[in-house]
């Protein structure tokens, strides 16, 4: 088919760019074609039409105008998809035939700086994965904040590491090279954690030059600098600004962070409720009192990477604690910190020049509260003394803000009125001439009332013909033969005189000036702010982690939390634990506590036995909970604690599937339980609840036995295993590291009560009937259930499961069964044989007989 040439000039640019939507420059439009524009409009929200693209063919067509486009690519980008900026290249007016266009900005999930989808200031990281071998590197930044940080390691099974990484970082696109990894297999990861991947090509320039000119980064490993210059070049593509803010690369080890694997951050709800994927009902809604985007941002950090270092342990406690036991002093820095903004992203910005005078106000609101929070900690028995004393306030920044832009500066840069008077005198004489040009205008049009005798005539302001003469139709005759006509109206005619065009030009020529000059004050303006970015940024780290332990001490103030010690040696040691999210469900009040004691080397593997929704996967959750939040620094929901550092913790809570990758519940039970074993040491914590109850009941004992049994020879890591595998307490006897404990419950007339406590011992019975009774399944099927279990006897196999056919009769009484034998039963059953005398009971007995022939009539 012969399209039309612009049509062809649109489907080659396409082609280049074929896993972005292309937005199309057409006058003041962006346009989009064929699949793009069906796609466009429909996420988008906007009409469909057509349009003639050659041979009397149409083809889909949407637009947006081009001033509000920002809008729509947000939405777009926020969706997960890629957005081509494709520009017109020349004036329409002056080219030659077709327009040239082409590619001046693409938009990507990470690469989107100001997005009015992120309410919340949460980090935007781009990652970039490079492999040679067995070795990654591993690099990511949000360059909305600036901070580059990357990581290597050597492994087999680099695709689990990377997938834990993804999953501690939670990156919205992954960069990768095509032949140094399987693009199916990071695709079921990406799909996994909804993670757009972007394919690219080595930096092929020279590295060491090109990090140097970017990020002053040097490394002896080509590794490295091949991923650091592939995620800069990336980030650099169409970006001719000097990204000042992007001015740190940090390096990290993942084996000096508690490593928590993908499953366990999704299954411990540690940054989104599993069910709702938002964050409450998690442990970051928890923690989080945070009143500034940097805290909150730093909050999420310190979840992803607990420490393993005691003393950086400590240290943090101890800032926690000093903000805790002072409550004015948190409640006084709530206040303060809730006025700071976003200082990293107001950084981002201005490096990208797309800062405009009302985030310099921003900034200024937010240096002000500096000095009064000094004050405040300044006070603090020198808990927080280094905080202070590196706390920078920034005064010089702030005055000059508070010296040259209003108080409520226009949104506009360009159009002048956000420069203060008194700032700068050239200003100053720009704008009196505009004023005194003004004045100039009110004393000519008094003066031609006057000479012309026209009472109403009135000079008056239009944006296409400038100043002008208004005079109405009956005062026409009056008019000067220096009047020259330049429109007619239906009531008046409108004029220009040279002295009019004199006055004019010297209000316009000022006010042009006068834009100018205030935009180039405020570029000067950013420049210095730049040139004191990393000031700035020290400051905004310092806000943030007061921010982060602020919010922690409120936590701990409101949720009586206790200081944890912190120990090297394996113990594990809580009195009177809470789990930190299904408290604030049920209620301090009606949460029962359970002391946690493991480590001894005696008890590293505790056998938890005892019924469903009894409360055994909450104490195994609030175990792993309390120990992530004392290795970030936090207090913990107990009376006391002993906490020892882990270095990984592993859960194997709750059953899922994999259809997509053809994986049963047991296959992806025992592929997680394959990667715990693999990689647990004696220093890890495992949580793993009913594992082996996918399969057959012999098969599924034999596994988890050989599993505890594999876990106390050769890994010796602190183990919770809960079970209803009563066989299993045999182990307590078998091995020296095993012990048994249960939850204890209450019977009494077949009727259960969970008292949800921990104890030493063991159930040696279920109660899986009694459960499914409680959660209201038809009594009939219940008692067919109990008939079953006791005519099994899986020893001697003596009894048969009694025919069907019972269970077919007793359904059927279940619902034909007349509604007063129910009344009735309920009449006996709320007989209370301890209480009546000999007498009544005959006469209830003689009474209950009668009753029962009378209904079975």
């Amino acid at each position: 088919m012969a399209y039309t040439p612009m049509i062809e000039q649109y489907l080659e640019i396409k082609k280049q760019n074929k896993d972005c939507i292309l937005f199309f420059r057409l006058g003041d439009f962006y346009e989009m074609f064929f699949d793009d524009a069906i796609l466009a409009s429909r996420e988008l929200e906007i009409v469909l039409t057509q349009r003639d693209c050659g041979n009397n063919e149409k083809c889909p067509m949407c637009g947006v105008p081009y001033h509000v486009s920002e809008l729509y690519i947000n939405k777009l980008v926020s969706k997960g998809y890629k957005v081509a900026i494709c520009e017109q290249l020349e004036d329409p007016k002056l080219a030659k035939g077709l327009v040239k266009r082409d590619i001046i900005k693409i938009y990507t999930p990470a690469t989107i700086i100001d997005n009015a989808n992120n309410e919340n200031g949460d980090n935007n990281y781009l990652m970039c994965l490079s492999r040679k071998d067995k070795e990654i590197v591993l690099s990511y930044i949000d360059i909305s904040t600036g901070i580059l940080m990357y990581t290597n390691f050597k492994t087999d099974d680099y695709y689990k590491i990377i997938e834990n990484e993804i999953s501690d970082i939670s990156p919205v696109e992954i960069l990768f090279v095509e032949d140094e990894f399987e693009e199916d297999k990071l695709k079921v990861i990406a799909n996994k954690f909804n993670i757009v991947l972007s394919q690219i090509e080595n930096f092929d320039g020279d590295r060491e030059d090109y990090l140097k000119s970017k990020i002053d980064f040097t490394s002896k490993n080509n590794l490295e600098s091949q991923n650091l210059s592939n995620i800069m070049h990336y980030i650099y593509r169409y970006e001719d600004n000097e990204l000042k803010h992007i001015n740190k690369v940090l390096k990290y080890f993942i084996n000096e962070y508690m490593e928590i694997d993908a499953n366990s951050i999704v299954n411990l709800e540690i940054q989104k409720n599993l069910y709702t994927n938002s964050k409450k009902g998690s442990l970051f809604g928890v923690l989080d009192y945070t009143k500034t985007a940097m805290g909150s941002r730093l909050l999420h950090k310190y979840l992803e990477r607990p420490l393993m270092d005691k003393e950086k342990i400590v240290k943090r406690q101890n800032y926690v604690e000093a903000i805790y036991s002072d409550y004015e002093l948190l409640v006084n820095l709530e206040t303060l910190l809730d006025g700071v903004y976003d200082l990293d992203r107001i950084l981002a910005k201005l490096s990208y020049n797309n800062a405009n005078a009302k985030d310099l106000v921003a900034l200024k609101y937010s240096i002000e509260k500096i000095p009064q929070i000094k004050l405040l900690i300044s006070k603090s028995e020198n808990k927080l003394s280094d905080l202070n004393s590196n706390l920078d306030d920034l005064k010089d920044i702030y005055d000059l803000i508070n010296q040259a832009i209003v108080d409520d500066p226009p949104t506009a840069i360009t159009e002048g009125n956000i420069i203060k008077e008194n700032f700068s005198k050239d200003l100053d004489n720009l704008r009196y001439n505009k004023v005194s040009g003004k004045k100039e205008l009110v004393e000519y049009e008094q003066a031609e009332k006057e000479r012309l005798g026209i009472k109403n005539l009135k000079i008056v302001f239009n944006k296409k013909l400038g100043y002008f003469i208004d005079v109405t139709k009956s005062n026409l005759d009056k008019v000067g033969d220096d009047y020259e006509k330049k429109q007619t109206l239906t009531n008046s005619s409108r004029y220009k005189t040279s002295k009019l065009i004199q006055i004019e030009s010297k209000i316009f020529d000022s006010e042009d000036e006068i834009y100018d000059l205030e935009y180039q004050i405020f570029e000067d303006i950013r420049k210095n702010i730049l040139d004191n970015i990393d000031r700035i940024q020290k400051t905004s780290e310092i806000l943030a982690k007061l921010d982060v332990f602020t919010s922690l001490a409120k936590c701990a103030y409101n949720n009586n939390y206790v200081k944890p010690q912190i120990n090297n040696i394996g113990i594990l040691e809580v009195k009177n634990s809470r789990h930190p999210i299904v408290e604030l469900s049920v209620g301090r009040e009606n949460y029962v506590k359970n002391d946690i004691s493991i480590g001894t080397g005696k008890d590293n593997i505790q056998i938890i036995t005892g019924p469903n929704m009894s409360g055994k996967s909450t104490y195994l959750r609030q175990t792993a909970l309390i120990n992530i939040l004392a290795q970030i620094g936090s207090f913990v929901p107990a009376d006391f604690a002993n906490i020892a550092i882990v270095d990984k913790i592993f859960t194997r809570i709750g059953s899922s599937d994999n259809l997509f990758r053809g994986e049963s519940t047991f296959m992806v039970e025992m592929k997680e339980m394959s990667n715990i074993l693999r990689y647990a040491t004696k220093d890890s914590l495992l949580v793993l609840d009913e594992i082996g109850r996918g399969t057959s009941t012999y098969d599924g004992l034999s596994l988890a036995w050989a599993i505890v049994e594999y876990i106390s020879k050769n890994i010796k890591a602190k183990t919770l295993f809960a079970t209803h595998y009563h066989e299993l307490i045999d182990l307590e006897d078998k091995l020296d590291n095993v012990v048994n404990l249960k939850i204890e419950i209450e019977e009494d007339r077949g009727q259960l009560l969970f008292l949800r406590k921990i104890s030493r011992g063991y159930t040696d019975k279920s109660y899986g009937i009694e459960v499914a009774e409680l959660a209201g399944l038809p009594k009939s099927l219940v008692n067919r259930a109990k008939n079953i279990l006791k005519s099994i006897d899986v020893d001697s196999n003596k009894k048969e499961i009694l025919p069907i056919e019972y269970f077919v009769a007793e359904e059927s009484l279940d619902h034909n069964v007349n509604e007063d034998l129910y009344n009735y039963l309920d009449y006996v059953k709320s007989i209370d044989i301890n209480s009546i005398t000999p007498i009544e009971a005959m006469t209830s007995l003689d009474e209950i007989i009668s009753e029962i022939k009378r209904l079975s009539e």
